[in-house]
């Protein structure tokens, strides 16, 4: 409500008067960080769907395969769950888990369907072997995990390297079937493949050899040759089957490949780049340096211009007496903001990736009881921090067991300079905000906002993958994410930040958020590249192999978007449509290099024509159908 009412655009349908006039959101304040579950897995499906499913797809597929059924599937499942307390999760525990098999359902299905448009490239290129594919409109360079025979090529980081070796392995037809079921699983959890299968009949049973090895040697007939031993070895149930398996050497390993075209692809070859070393307490790639503080888990983060930040990702508890509505202090709190002890350990050291593994154990009170905090109980929080080389952005994942109620846990992290405004992105557009939020007498005007992958502020830049809220704390002087808000009632009565009901006051033992969490997110000096740096964090670089028998050029491009941030690439009625946005107050010019067609509302219906190239006024939104 609030972006149409101030941006009007281009091709809205008749009913843009009405919602211009008179509809606003009401937003209270903690929806956006209650059940951090609903969001996270909300994040993962838009990204599987908008970000993977549709543009791959619509790009690599034949038009006439277009998977419109499926994609219909899983879009009304996400539809479904815009009701407005389900979106939000202030809902019944039953509610919130129909809220989240549907994503887990409409996500599967853009996993499947982003899959099958790999493949149908894979098979359409004139190059074999492995093959570096980018769902994004810019150009870049990332890392991939390849498995290749033998050794791993020059500049290339192992993971694993598994030898040649071979072992035998007997049973009856009728045990036989586990036995092929625990091998295959075994291979491709190493990251390796059956890739060919030799049966022959005996007078007393069956005697076949496997062959394990890497990806790239397997045959188009592996998968039924494996199904037919698996069907016979059952017709022999109670004879001997003997089995030898084969497994060749291969290594897993990952590779920096450089500038994989937009829309495009790329053969997988290794290209040099300074190399990214952790020691000790130390990640650095020569463009920024992470130390992290053994006195208390933050980290420091050093540009190559010498800015130092430190305190990064302070850990900050308090009590929450609120609802899945609100956050609501205590009247006797307890805020925890340092461990009780710290370990630091290097899990990978290099040279493309590096990581260290922090353990923070802190003393957090077990819940909220009479208005105070009380208890206590000792949590092991472990952070994964990783740096690749070539980039700027940390990489954080925070993982641990929430056993305690009634709590918020946020990340706080300095700013290099105090910021008076923050700038966080939302549907089609950066909404600036300043540090206080309005408020009245039904609810306290608390500054925690909402953002959709990333907040900038004071010249920092904090993306994530679900973690909605945000506030700039210590007078503009840190800017801290919320983690995780866990409490008991759907809605609670005279609040200290609401003092009316917002809806029933039933209890939800599902928003206290007991069990097992990972919480991803990431950080980087500048507030000048947050689109990258979300694409970087949650959308690497894809892998296909190539069959070598195709018409496509072992490197191109699908399609060349400049000008405006991309949000849909899909078929419409055989057409290649383009949704875009001008997320800047500027007018830009929008470039579809070698491509014309119309410019249509949000109905199909034409407006106006173009040719390669239109201007797109400040916030504008516009959507293309390619001839």
């Amino acid at each position: 409500g609030e972006y149409l009412a101030s941006a009007p655009t281009h091709g809205l349908p008749e009913w843009e008067g009405e919602l211009r006039s008179g509809a606003r959101a009401n937003l209270l304040m903690g929806v956006a960080s209650n059940r951090v579950d609903v969001k996270q897995a909300a994040a993962r499906t838009e990204r599987a769907l908008e970000r993977r499913a549709e543009p791959l797809c619509a790009l690599f597929l034949p038009p006439e395969r277009w998977p419109a059924p499926a994609l219909g599937l899983a879009w009304g499942g996400v539809v479904r769950n815009a009701a407005h307390d389900s979106s939000c999760a202030c809902s019944a525990d039953e509610v919130v888990d129909a809220v989240l098999h549907r994503y887990a359902e409409a996500r599967q299905i853009a996993e499947g369907l982003a899959d099958r448009a790999l493949t149908s490239l894979a098979a359409s290129l004139s190059v074999d072997g492995a093959v570096a594919v980018n769902p994004t409109a810019r150009a870049r360079s990332g890392l991939v995990e390849i498995v290749v025979p033998g050794r791993a090529p020059s500049g290339s980081q192992v993971l694993t390297a598994h030898g040649a070796r071979s072992w035998e392995v007997s049973a009856t037809g009728a045990e036989m079937g586990t036995v092929l079921g625990q091998l295959r699983n075994r291979a491709l959890a190493i990251g390796a493949e059956v890739c060919s299968v030799d049966v022959v009949d005996s007078e007393d049973g069956l005697d076949a050899v496997l062959r394990v090895a890497a990806p790239s040697e397997i045959g188009p007939t592996t998968t039924s040759d494996f199904y037919d031993l698996y069907a016979r070895a059952g017709a022999h149930r109670d004879d001997p089957v003997r089995l030898r398996v084969e497994q060749e050497a291969f290594t897993r390993a990952l590779v920096r490949v450089h500038d994989v075209p937009p829309f495009g692809w790329r053969p997988v070859a290794p290209a040099a780049v300074e190399p990214v070393r952790a020691d000790g307490r130390v990640l650095d790639n020569g463009l920024v340096r992470v130390e992290v503080d053994s006195d208390d888990g933050t980290f420091s983060l050093t540009a190559v211009s010498r800015q130092v930040v430190t305190g990064l990702d302070r850990l900050v508890d308090d009590g929450d007496a609120g609802d899945t509505y609100n956050w609501s202090p205590p009247g006797t709190d307890v805020v925890v903001d340092r461990p009780e002890s710290v370990g630091v350990e290097v899990v990978e050291a290099g040279p493309l990736r590096a990581a260290l593994s922090v353990t923070r154990t802190l003393a957090w009170p077990e819940r909220v009881v009479g208005g105070a905090r009380t208890g206590q109980r000792a949590v092991e929080i472990v952070t994964r921090l990783e740096l690749h080389a070539g980039e700027r952005l940390v990489r954080v994942t925070t993982s641990f067991d929430n056993h305690c109620r009634d709590h918020r846990l946020r990340s706080w992290f300095p700013l290099p300079e105090r910021a008076t405004s923050s700038r966080a992105e939302c549907a089609f557009a950066v909404v600036e905000r300043g540090l206080t939020a309005e408020g009245g007498p039904h609810e306290v005007g608390l500054p925690t906002f909402p953002s959709r992958r990333f907040v900038c502020a004071g010249g920092l830049t904090v993306v994530h993958e679900g973690l909605l809220e945000y506030e700039l704390v210590d007078d503009g002087r840190a800017l801290a994410i919320t983690l995780l808000r866990a409490v008991g009632l759907l809605s609670g009565t005279d609040l200290a930040t609401r003092p009316q009901p917002a809806g029933p006051p039933l209890p939800v033992e599902g928003a206290q958020l007991q069990g097992r969490l990972t919480l991803r997110y990431g950080v980087a000096l500048g507030d000048d590249d947050a689109w990258p740096a979300v694409d970087d964090a949650f959308l690497p670089l894809e892998l296909t192999m190539g069959s070598g028998r195709g018409p496509l050029p072992s490197s191109g491009s699908a399609l060349s978007v400049e000008g405006a941030q991309v949000s849909a690439v899909r078929r419409t009625g055989g057409h290649l449509e383009v949704r875009v946005f001008n997320p800047t107050p500027e007018e830009t010019t929008l470039t579809i290099a070698g491509r014309s067609g119309w410019l249509v509302d949000l109905r199909g219906r034409r407006l106006e024509r173009f040719d390669g190239s239109l201007p797109l006024r400040p916030w504008g939104i516009a959507t293309l159908r390619l001839d």
